[in-house]
């Protein structure tokens, strides 16, 4: 549960702040894309528990915050054509979860944040060049270890 919080609070500071920093116009409602291998009954714990760490900093769904996820249902080949789904939606950022849909994202943007989590090795992977400050940032065991766990 806290590796989610965690990706909530940075998922949330990856789009507000740029938001801001754009002087966006009043009313624009943020867009998240989350994008999933499984299918969303296999996810639903996790979506509900993602969901519950936007209205606790005070994000509603459909109400000053859009999702719009997109769920592979185990078939691998869906996913580059999902992830341009999103990408087509215009969201202000993407979240997704495992190797797979972090490499179907990264292939159909370079300009939309994305925040991946689940993902054993990005440097193997070829997702980032270093454990710096990656563009995806990575949420993984670290994270739970971290100090802010």
């Amino acid at each position: 549960m806290r590796l989610i919080g965690l990706a909530v609070i940075l998922t949330l500071s990856l789009f507000a702040a740029p938001l801001a920093a754009d002087a966006q116009p009043a009313g624009k409602v943020p867009r998240i894309g989350v994008l999933s291998t499984n299918s969303q009954a296999s996810v639903s714990t996790h979506v509900e528990a993602f969901r519950q760490g936007l209205r606790e900093r005070g994000y509603v769904e459909g109400k000053n915050v859009v999702i719009e996820y997109r769920f592979g249902d185990g078939k691998l080949d869906r996913l580059p054509q999902l992830a341009a789904e999103l990408v087509g939606l215009n969201v202000d950022l993407i979240v997704t979860s495992g190797t797979p849909p972090t490499r179907a994202a990264l292939q159909a943007t370079r300009t939309i944040p994305i925040v991946m989590t689940l993902v054993g090795d990005p440097i193997a992977a070829g997702f980032i060049a270093t454990e710096g400050l990656p563009q995806p940032v990575q949420f993984s065991k670290r994270a739970r270890q971290s100090p802010l766990s």
